[in-house]
């Protein structure tokens, strides 16, 4: 509609039955990556959004993540609730020590709120920097951010576009943290296997303090990556790194605005059996690495 505001896309719904996966994860496997949204007239949405979920609740998702076979779960703060904490607070305490939360930067963020969101069970901070979505790359934010989130060893999470990996190598190199680049590091497969940023990202993977979340395949599918082009950059970053790749279904599915693009959580579960075929592998991604990453006091 011309004119409309941004808030007034609305998203599909997740579909609500996934399929029963072939792979069956081992016992503690995490989703690192999910959303939860409202209900809005608990949780109100952002005034300044891109678009308009319908309500996703983590009673939803935790019968989501049950039918998949997992038992553990990162709930990432997603953008149309903004700085507001509470819809990610709620759902950590509702999960009854299944999940751990994940925060977005917050320049109003101060030492004392993050010994308060450490007790209600948040582990990180998401620093959204993808252009896309309207977001810049500020240093000195992360700078700041980052010296509160020492006292309780936080973990950063970093959306940010290929370039800026390539780009702020040695920064990211020099964070005191551990640091988690989501989205498979927006790295386009189609530009080949020798393009700069992903032998900047395979850099990074090698040495040791660096991890990456393999999440949103459904999203190259969409733009037209061949599947076997994706199994390609899989293994080749899975290869790298082993003991730090993680993985999640990316539930709800933000930005999907045609029902045929909607992926079924079962189906992308079981892209792991391609991405990596070796089962010891599999349940360092799903089990092991997460837990060592998240799953502290």
């Amino acid at each position: 509609m011309a004119g409309a505001e941004p808030k007034d896309r609305v998203t599909f719904p997740p579909d609500p039955n996934p399929k029963v996966p072939r792979l069956k994860a081992p016992p503690g496997s995490w989703d690192t990556h999910f959303h939860v949204y409202g209900p809005p007239h608990v949780f109100p949405y952002a005034v300044k959004r891109a678009y308009t979920p319908p309500a996703a609740p983590v009673e939803h998702y935790l019968l989501i993540n049950s039918a998949l076979g997992l038992e553990r779960g990162v709930i990432v703060q997603p953008a149309v609730h903004g700085t507001d904490t509470r819809v990610t607070v709620d759902a950590v305490a509702k999960s009854e020590g299944r999940l751990r939360g994940m925060i977005r930067v917050d320049p109003e963020l101060t030492a004392e709120r993050v010994r308060e969101l450490h007790a209600a069970g948040v582990r990180a901070v998401r620093f959204p920097v993808a252009r896309e979505h309207g977001n810049a790359f500020n240093p000195d934010l992360l700078h700041k951010t980052v010296a509160l989130m020492e006292a309780k060893s936080w973990v950063v999470d970093m959306q940010v576009n290929d370039d800026v990996i390539h780009e702020n190598a040695e920064l990211i190199r020099s964070l005191p943290l551990p640091v988690v680049i989501d989205t498979w590091g927006r790295v386009d497969p189609m530009k080949g296997l020798d393009q700069p940023t992903l032998s900047t990202l395979l850099d990074l993977l090698g040495e040791g303090k660096v991890y990456l979340k393999i999440h949103g395949a459904n999203r190259y599918l969409e733009r037209g990556v061949p599947f076997e082009t994706l199994v390609e950059l899989a293994r080749l970053l899975i290869a790298r790194a082993p003991d730090r790749i993680l993985w999640g279904t990316d539930w709800p599915h933000s930005f999907v605005f045609e029902p045929r693009h909607m992926p079924n959580d079962g189906d992308l579960l079981d892209m792991l059996l391609d991405f990596a075929p070796d089962e010891g592998t599999r349940r360092k991604i799903l089990v092991d690495n997460p837990e060592g990453l998240f799953d502290f006091d």
